[in-house]
């Protein structure tokens, strides 16, 4: 399932990132990798909130729907 629709507060494994090369290894380099955890804390208006490893990032409602959660 797309993160932008993943329950909140709940660790999650990202399944796949479905973003063309340049904004995957830009999410690479935020932390967030096919296989990796984070957790989403808030999920409004598109946008979403989450954590990865020990920092919050913000995401726009076009990058967040392209990974994929389980």
């Amino acid at each position: 399932m797309p993160i932008t629709i993943a329950p909140q507060g709940k660790e999650l494994t990202v399944r796949k990132i479905g973003a063309e090369d340049k904004v995957r290894k830009h999410l690479m380099e935020l932390g967030i990798t096919e296989g990796g955890k984070l957790t989403l804390l808030s999920s409004s208006g598109g946008n979403v909130i989450v954590i990865v490893k020990e920092g919050r990032l913000c995401l726009d409602r076009s990058v967040a729907g392209k990974i994929l959660v389980a």
